[in-house]
């Protein structure tokens, strides 16, 4: 299982790279609303600073977690570059592609 937060970190990573390619391209992509469908476990611990953590199910692990209590979620993220109004643009390559 992967924590949530990682999931959305790893995907503000994959856009930055995305954002940062689409810089001089001739086609890019205004970057919409993002939705993110993903299954999660929840775990409470018993301590006296109990809180609650989002593990989202990786594939093939599902059938498994399913005496635990999976619940599927779906996130909506609007992203937005810190420090500008414009919406973020993406373009159609990949670094691998450019090579």
């Amino acid at each position: 299982m992967i924590e949530l937060a990682s999931v959305i970190r790893d995907l503000r990573d994959e856009l930055e790279q995305a954002i940062g390619v689409a810089e001089g391209a001739a086609l890019r992509f205004e970057l919409g609303t993002i939705e993110l469908e993903v299954s999660v476990a929840l775990e409470r611990s018993g301590n006296a600073g109990a809180k609650v953590r989002f593990w989202v199910v990786e594939s093939g692990t599902e059938a498994t977690m399913a005496r635990t209590g999976t619940q599927r979620i779906t996130l909506a993220l609007k992203p937005t570059l810190a420090g500008s109004v414009d919406p973020p643009y993406v373009s159609g390559f990949s670094e691998a592609d450019e090579r």
